[in-house]
């Protein structure tokens, strides 16, 4: 099981050179990888473009490019680029993002997410793979039928065949990761209850002849290093009241119908209402400690270890943190101590 680290997103305020430095610190430790995020801020591959010319190893990747963002032919043109740029090292990793964002932020209708997310895996592969790209979806035409476009080819060419991720929380969407893309992007991972997940995955992979070996599982774990476990819970539980939370309406919220098949139906549903009516430090405080604890990594080096195994056990094969710290000297050792409790772990 490989380290990865995910910086999330670059907001007001942040130092970029922090980030920087928190990278360039993961990728000394032997981090397999660095992940960047976007929502309605800072985007991920201007990000990820300015740490692979600051960096010679460590694989950059996107967690995610959001998929109503842009056409896939310009993520393929994107991901083309930024693999050529870093020598080889860019991950693509993809994601519908949510109604709000696609809705409010894009302009795109959230219909049909997982068609959408289907016919555009094909144009983004069909372009990344040289091919002259003709399709005809019901989401994606090219060319257009009715005017001057004609079929063309990308005409720069990533180094390497660009590894594909997806983000998925639902059922359907875990199924369709597994049929089509190389990896999982996975958030509130919980070692106990991933054997369903990761066999809807498998059932994905089936339909291609093909079984887990080979496919990377990346959850994205929050990370404080502390003697307590609690008081390590607690910098994790506005991040957690957001998603399960504010992530989306009373009605459609992934996150809160993932928290409630992990068994905190109730609980989801009581942190959600506090969050929508804007009672924001009453929502983060409902969030139960067990479920951030069993979704994030806390405490000391040998909890670190003994969980770092659960997660290797359960199928985890890049484990990516974040880490929840004060300032980037606190990120930075956070990061030392897992790099330490990772290389305690021992043979498979």
């Amino acid at each position: 099981m490989r380290l990865g680290l995910n910086l999330g997103y670059l907001v007001a305020g942040d130092d970029p050179a922090g980030q920087l430095r928190l990278t360039r610190h993961a990728e000394e430790l032997g981090f397999a990888v660095v992940w960047a995020a976007e929502a309605y801020g800072s985007d991920s591959p201007t990000v990820l473009a300015w740490l692979a010319g600051q960096t010679s190893r460590i694989e950059l990747g996107s967690a995610v490019m959001q998929i109503p963002g842009r056409t896939p032919a310009m993520t393929a043109m994107t991901a083309a680029s930024l693999d050529v740029l870093s020598g080889g090292r860019f991950r693509l990793g993809l994601g519908v993002s949510g109604p709000q964002v696609s809705e409010g932020w894009h302009g795109v209708r959230f219909a049909a997410p997982l068609e959408r997310t289907r016919e555009y895996l094909d144009v983004v592969g069909a372009a990344l793979r040289g091919d002259t790209v003709r399709y005809d979806g019901r989401h994606h035409r090219l060319p257009l039928p009715d005017g001057p476009g004609k079929a063309l080819r990308l005409t720069v060419r990533p180094t390497r065949p660009v590894p594909v991720y997806l983000a998925a929380v639902g059922p359907r969407n875990l199924r369709l990761a597994g049929e089509r893309a190389d990896g999982w992007l996975a958030v509130f991972y919980s070692a106990d209850h991933a054997g369903e997940q990761l066999a809807a995955i498998a059932a994905g992979r089936a339909e291609r002849g093909l079984g887990l070996e080979g496919f990377d599982v990346v959850p994205t774990v929050p990370l404080v290093v502390g003697p307590d476990v609690a008081a390590c819970a607690d910098p994790v539980r506005a991040h957690a009241a957001l998603y399960v939370g504010g992530m989306g309406s009373r009605e459609q919220n992934f996150y809160n119908a993932l928290a409630a098949r992990m068994g905190y139906a109730e609980e989801a549903r009581r942190v959600q209402e506090l969050f929508l009516d804007r009672r924001h430090r009453e929502a983060a405080a409902a969030v139960p400690t067990e479920f951030i604890d069993r979704t994030s990594l806390l405490g000391d080096r040998p909890r670190l270890t003994a969980r770092l195994r659960e997660l290797r056990d359960s199928g985890v094969t890049t484990c990516t943190v974040t880490p929840f710290a004060g300032s980037v000297e606190a990120k930075c050792e956070a990061l030392t101590e897992l790099a330490a409790a990772h290389a305690d772990l021992g043979p498979a």
